[in-house]
């Protein structure tokens, strides 16, 4: 959404349940955070894990990280290195850096489109740097939010309304090449209604399902079950009316259970009805711990292998952790970021202002 390029802040989502939970043998009491990156320039709302490298994208760049130290023998002089590589990549449009908060790691190959108009979509080949424009759309209200893919030929990224619908751009090639869904084949926006490119995580797929977190005057979600050839819309029970206001970040556990976390970023500490919980799969929503911490967030994941009871959300106001899908929260650190991806189930990567930083949970 635009005012959140201009202002640059974000929000959460988190998960919950009514019914007793099935817990780990743990529940988690700590975070620690180890520094990647720290650069005044960041600001980073997007982030993908590939199998070798991080991906991430921020505010004039596009950037990816190596997992593991790579060896390196050079023999003029004879020297051994063991380094963390980090690669960055610098993509222009008029002489001024372009701004990414969706991207995709797809084989190693990173997609990745701009915010604002004209918006550029690129694909950087895993064995090159060198970026190849697959897509480009001019509008005075283009601009691209999340991108997710059901797997490695087909893909989606969502936006802000166009032409009286949001806009859905899909692949069926890898990325290769993409089309604009026609508003005729989607559900109509109403007025206000939008999507926040706050943390890369208002689109949420399991096998063929994809839902989509709108934000705005209106918040909605939109339901496909066929990998986004046809489209429905449910109503949700989240705090909306103002620009900012409306869900954020939206996460599925299995086909069954999600959860959303709204609000309004410019008064983060208010949290009455700023959560829903679905357990239908997105027929219906309720909502879930108004009144309680946290208040907004910018993103929420489910931790791996936890039964769909353990949540971690991350905001400009800090980390929270649930154990119980959703009900209770606990405020772990003020340190605040934008967006996180787990690698497991005690550890994660976070991106937020001027800082890309690896979280541990301890017990």
């Amino acid at each position: 959404m635009r005012h959140l390029f201009i202002l640059g802040t974000l929000l959460t989502v988190v998960l919950s349940c009514t019914s007793d939970p099935k817990l780990r043998d743990y529940s988690l009491g700590s975070v620690e955070i180890t520094s990647i990156l720290e650069d005044s320039t960041l600001s980073i709302r997007a982030l993908e894990l590939g199998s070798e490298y991080l991906y991430y994208g921020s505010s004039d760049h596009l950037g990816k990280i190596a997992l593991d130290k790579e060896v390196k023998l050079s023999l003029k002089p004879l020297k051994l290195t063991s380094n963390v590589n980090r690669y960055k990549n610098v993509i222009t449009y008029e002489d001024k850096p372009l701004h990414f908060r969706a991207i995709e790691a797809v084989r190693g190959d990173l997609l990745a489109i701009s915010i604002g108009s004209p918006a550029r979509l690129y694909l950087i080949p895993r064995k090159s740097n060198q970026p190849e424009l697959v897509y480009e759309e001019a509008h005075e209200s283009v601009f691209y939010d999340a991108m997710a893919f059901w797997n490695d030929k087909e893909g989606l990224a969502i936006g802000d309304p166009t032409d009286g619908c949001i806009s859905i751009i899909i692949t069926r090639d890898g990325g290769r090449s993409w089309d604009k869904m026609n508003c005729g084949d989607l559900p109509p926006a109403l007025e206000g209604e939008a999507a926040f490119a706050a943390s890369d995580t208002n689109i949420s797929i399991v096998g063929d399902k994809t839902w989509v977190a709108t934000g705005g005057k209106v918040s909605r979600v939109l339901f496909s079950g066929d990998r986004g050839r046809t489209w429905e819309v449910t109503e949700v029970p989240i705090t909306q009316g103002e620009a900012t206001t409306g869900l954020y970040s939206l996460d599925f556990y299995d086909e069954d259970l999600g959860y959303g976390i709204g609000g309004d970023y410019t008064r983060p500490n208010e949290n009455t009805d700023n959560k829903i919980i679905t357990r239908d799969g997105g027929k219906t929503w309720e909502k879930v711990a108004s009144g309680k911490l946290p208040g907004y967030r910018s993103c929420v994941q489910f931790i791996p292998n936890s039964e769909g009871t353990e949540l971690v959300a991350v905001g400009f106001k800090g980390i929270d952790y649930s154990m119980d899908s959703g009900r209770s929260w606990t405020h772990l650190s003020d340190e605040g970021f934008y967006t996180i991806r787990f690698v497991n189930d005690t550890v994660a990567y976070a991106g937020g202002k001027g800082r890309l930083s690896k979280l541990t949970f301890r017990k």
